[in-house]
């Protein structure tokens, strides 16, 4: 009778440390699955999964709220206002806390076959979004990191940079209507918003 006692008590042991252990290791390897996801691929989990809105802190210094329709290689696009407003391009270093719920939250840390895929908007870079925006000549007004907002229209599309031919808001890029012609580098750039409901063909 001592000895089955005893041969259960170390049973129950032996299973409840092989249960401890194996939580262990499940935390261990979350931790380390943890440790590989990227902003972008949280930004791509937050995408078109609810009409949830999103704050979204800046560099510039601004916040804005809406919510995410896609995620690119280096930038996100952002409905503003959550309910058809217009389309923000946001570069994804320009981000600088995102505040959501905390469903949302633990929901994007989430593994994610769309985190794997390798899809175009995945490969997608704000430089070839732009260059689509430059050839259909669509208004935007463009927040620089420093503070300072310009409407206008793109001309070219560099590699690192573009073109803006600055003139107001709802008006179409005339020379007449031309006030200035900026050369901006994508690194001093924050978001853009795209006016007249324009956006992007492949988003």
């Amino acid at each position: 009778m001592r000895w089955e006692r005893l041969f259960e008590d170390l049973e129950g042991q032996l299973a409840a440390e092989w249960e401890s252990e194996r939580a262990a290791l499940d935390s261990e390897a979350e931790r380390l699955r943890l440790s590989r996801v990227r902003l972008r691929d949280r930004l791509v989990a937050l995408s078109g999964q609810s009409a949830e809105t999103t704050a979204v802190a800046l560099a510039d210094g601004s916040t804005v709220r809406g919510t995410f329709e896609a995620a690119g290689a280096d930038f996100a696009a952002l409905r503003l206002d959550a309910s058809g407003g217009p389309l923000a391009l946001i570069r994804t270093d320009a981000i600088a806390s995102l505040t959501m719920s905390e469903v949302s939250l633990l929901h994007s840390a989430r593994p994610d076959s769309r985190h794997e895929r390798t899809g175009l908007t995945d490969r997608l870079t704000l430089g070839f979004v732009l260059r689509d925006l430059a050839r259909r000549r669509s208004a935007l007004r463009v927040h620089h990191r420093g503070g300072a907002v310009e409407s206008g229209t793109l001309d070219r599309v560099g590699s690192d940079h573009f073109d803006l031919a600055v003139h107001d808001p709802g008006m179409p890029r005339r020379t007449s209507e031309v006030r200035a012609f900026r050369l901006v580098p994508f690194a001093a750039v924050a978001w853009i918003v795209l006016e007249d409901g324009a956006s992007p063909a492949l988003l």
